[in-house]
């Protein structure tokens, strides 16, 4: 994010009237009182990354006076955002959490979130990341770190490549092609793919692609707009393969959801990096049968990608060991043996410059039939547009726009009725937390 959310942010605080509060003495603008804790501690860490066990063990193992205990939950927007904010308005939230970028200003505005600039190191550690994510965890704001960033989110096509060759069709490289294949799909008695009907950060990312800019700011005021030419483009066309039935609507993150992939009834998902290790896992049945493309493009011979998630390391507002917390944070978004891990794990892809060149991101994997397939998203992640900006209040965009999309899936409106509703509500709701909008 630029420099002027930084200032945007801060200005909505102030207004807002929100107080400091909590253990960490910090105040609005400025950073952590951080330094080392007296004695053994054991941390508590909020997070749904898959096999995080794994991972943690590692450090527990080495690092005896600082003991981290994992708390797992359902996906950020799946509940455990809400859980977060239910515990810190009780007082009673982990010290660290699990935070995907466009999240990341919702608990800042309703700061719950530490200042981690003075702890243990994390200003040092900036040059270590991609440029784009240190600017998504500290809003450009000067001596401020609100998390450390994780993985990024670059966008490919996930395809069954068994199934489109026994049915000769073309893997699709436009999308047009795509909504072609849809119906061939259809005939072969399968669907190309799930709408996902309460995951909008999907959505988010397709529109991202199509050149969609939901929220900007002059350094003042918000500008919210979700029915630009972009995402209305995405809108419609995914609005006419919903009302052909040429894509199922299971909700995303279910055992129907996993036996739709493992029984072959969907051939494609339009997904981040981190989709490898979800169908890898949901559909266990299907090794081998996998492959990746990059994404579908709205020119042929375009070179555009989307981002679907990334994600942080925070340490929340009232952690009595900020400097502890900091300091496993950084462990596990930069050592090269957590990030491997992390991978083998979750398939993750590193925030880091020099995760992106981990050996394991070199090798083929097998479920995708010895594929390299991080090579088609290395690729990817140079061809995200990184002006996207993401709105103070994402959760509740979000949780509005999910509503929406269930009715659609059921028959009721359209996507862009929807969004239509989204953006009032989204407006509605800045206005309501005294953060300025441009009319």
């Amino acid at each position: 994010m630029r420099a002027a959310l930084g200032l945007v942010l801060v200005s909505a605080l102030a207004l807002g009237a929100c107080s400091s509060g909590g253990d960490s003495e910090e105040t609005t603008t400025g950073a952590a009182a951080c330094a080392p804790s007296s004695g053994p501690v054991t941390l508590t860490y909020t997070t749904w990354i898959p096999g995080i066990d794994n991972v943690v063990k590692l450090w527990n193992d080495k690092n005896p006076n600082i003991q981290v205990k994992v708390q797992t939950g359902p996906n950020g927007n799946g509940g455990t955002y809400a859980n977060f904010f239910n515990q810190l308005k009780a007082g009673n939230a982990p010290d660290l959490g699990h935070i995907e970028y466009d999240a990341l200003p919702s608990f800042r505005v309703q700061d719950g979130l530490t200042n981690l600039a003075d702890c243990a190191e994390v200003t040092a550690a900036k040059d270590q990341f991609v440029d784009w994510t240190w600017g998504q965890v500290s809003f450009g704001e000067q001596n401020a770190v609100y998390g450390i960033p994780q993985d990024t989110g670059p966008m490919g096509l996930f395809y069954r490549k068994d199934l489109f060759e026994k049915n000769n069709i073309p893997v699709p490289t436009t999308w047009e092609e795509y909504a072609a294949a849809a119906e061939k799909v259809k005939a072969a008695g399968g669907y190309i793919t799930n709408f996902s009907q309460s995951d909008i950060s999907q959505f988010a990312g397709l529109s991202w692609q199509a050149g969609g800019r939901w929220f900007a700011n002059d350094g003042t005021k918000w500008t919210v707009n979700l029915q630009d030419e972009g995402t209305t483009k995405v809108a419609n066309y995914w609005q006419d393969l919903i009302s052909k039935k040429l894509v199922s609507a299971v909700p995303p993150w279910t055992t129907e959801w996993d036996n739709a992939y493992n029984t072959g009834q969907a051939w494609t998902w339009v997904s981040a990096v981190w989709g490898a290790n979800s169908i890898k896992s949901g559909a266990p049945d299907t090794s081998g049968k996998w492959a990746v493309a990059p994404m579908p493009q709205w020119t042929a011979g375009g070179t555009v990608a989307g981002n679907w998630g990334g994600s942080s390391t925070a340490v929340f507002k009232g952690s009595k060991h900020p400097y502890e917390a900091a300091k496993f944070a950084l462990w596990l978004n930069t050592s090269e043996e957590a990030l491997t891990a992390l991978n083998k794990e979750a398939q993750l892809y590193p925030a880091t410059k020099a995760g992106a060149k981990l050996p394991a991101l070199s090798e083929g994997v097998e479920f995708y039939g010895g594929q390299k397939i991080y090579d088609v998203f290395a690729t990817a992640s140079t061809q995200v547009a990184p002006d996207f900006v993401w709105g103070p209040t994402m959760t509740s965009t979000y949780a509005t726009a999910s509503d929406g999309f269930k009715g659609v899936v059921s028959g009721t409106g359209t996507l862009l009725d929807v969004l239509k509703t989204t953006q009032t509500k989204t407006v509605a709701d800045l206005k309501a937390q005294s953060i300025p909008v441009a009319e």
